[in-house]
């Protein structure tokens, strides 16, 4: 049985999947800006959307700390930089297939 986790390292502007605490799967993330920085610390996905419109892209998954979560993007370019009001920021090929993968209730560790 599948037991994933993601972390995200601020540092690396990285997401990476986990199961089993093994890296399975490594993604590009667009962070938050200095004024508007990623949250530290450890959060849970509590809701998962797809084709949440706006500047969204085409899946929106909610942290359990309010108005943050990981979603896809519109900007292709904004990937690996700070550029966010401290959503993690992902291509959205990339966040389809994350969000195919964990489920709602899945830890994820934001790290710098």
């Amino acid at each position: 049985m599948p037991n994933y986790r993601i972390i995200v390292d601020l540092t690396q502007r990285m997401l990476y999947l986990l199961d089993n605490n093994i890296v399975i799967r490594g993604f590009p993330v667009g962070i938050g800006k200095m004024l508007t920085q990623s949250p530290l610390g450890d959060f849970t996905i509590i809701n998962k959307e797809p084709d949440p419109g706006g500047p969204f892209g085409v899946f929106w998954m909610g942290l359990s700390k309010p108005h943050y979560g990981i979603h896809g993007n519109n900007d292709h370019s904004s990937i690996g930089h700070e550029v966010s009001h401290g959503c993690i920021r992902m291509y959205n090929a990339d966040m389809l297939a994350l969000a195919a993968i964990v489920p709602i209730g899945t830890q994820v560790t934001i790290r710098n």
